[in-house]
């Protein structure tokens, strides 16, 4: 597989060792003097120096091959969201993934076609989500493309659910629940599980009936 990393900052520099550990052809560019000096003692002629927002750099990257695979992971929004539109658009990248260091910058990558991002800020808030879930439902996974949510809700003991079979809860049109969790072991839910307090279910829902998801299996 052929890599082109752009950013050669803590995320690139390891992701890039990692890949050429496990044998993957990689170009990391990046754009300080000082950096791309330490990054090529280390690393050799994989590290490529210049601005990978520019077409000539990209270019002597070799991602007019193209590469199988465009990280766009530098310290700034604006420049991964021009990096990965580059490769996809114009050079028929199959696949760009752009760290968002703002998550306020998120709608813009969406907006623009770039669904397949990274950001740190969002994962940690969601494993504290996790720890201390506020309203119930615990947003673990996004399918951005398909508009939907794998979420997890922790069956109470006074939820209107506990004791009930799965075929006979009513969702809100379009979710799903996957499995339940249970003394150490997951299950995948059948219309006979029987849903009891203390389980954790998995289920997918649509971002707008999540509400419902949660009053469905909580309670108001």
């Amino acid at each position: 597989m052929y890599v082109i990393v752009a950013g050669g900052g803590k995320v690139g520099a390891n992701v890039t060792r990692t890949l050429l550990e496990l044998g993957h052809e990689v170009t990391l560019i990046e754009q300080r003097p000082g950096r791309f000096a330490r990054l090529e003692e280390e690393l050799g002629p994989v590290v490529l120096r210049g601005d990978a927002t520019e077409i000539s750099t990209l270019e002597r990257a070799g991602i007019a091959r193209p590469p199988d695979l465009l990280l766009a992971v530098t310290g700034d929004d604006e420049d991964n969201l021009v990096i990965s539109q580059l490769g996809k658009e114009g050079y028929g990248v199959p696949k760009a993934i752009a760290r968002v260091n703002d998550p306020r910058n998120q709608q813009h990558f969406e907006l623009l076609g770039i669904t397949q991002t990274v950001c740190a800020t969002t994962s940690i808030l969601g494993l504290v989500e996790h720890e201390v879930p506020e309203h119930g439902l615990v947003r673990l996974l996004e399918l951005q493309r398909e508009g939907l949510q794998i979420v997890e809700v922790q069956i109470e003991k006074y939820a209107p659910v506990a004791g009930a079979r799965a075929g006979g809860v009513s969702l809100p049109k379009g979710a799903r629940l996957i499995s339940v969790f249970r003394h150490g072991r997951s299950e995948l839910v059948e219309p006979q599980t029987v849903l009891r307090p203390g389980d954790q279910v998995l289920a997918i829902v649509s971002a707008e009936s999540a509400p419902a998801l949660r009053r469905a299996l909580l309670g108001s």
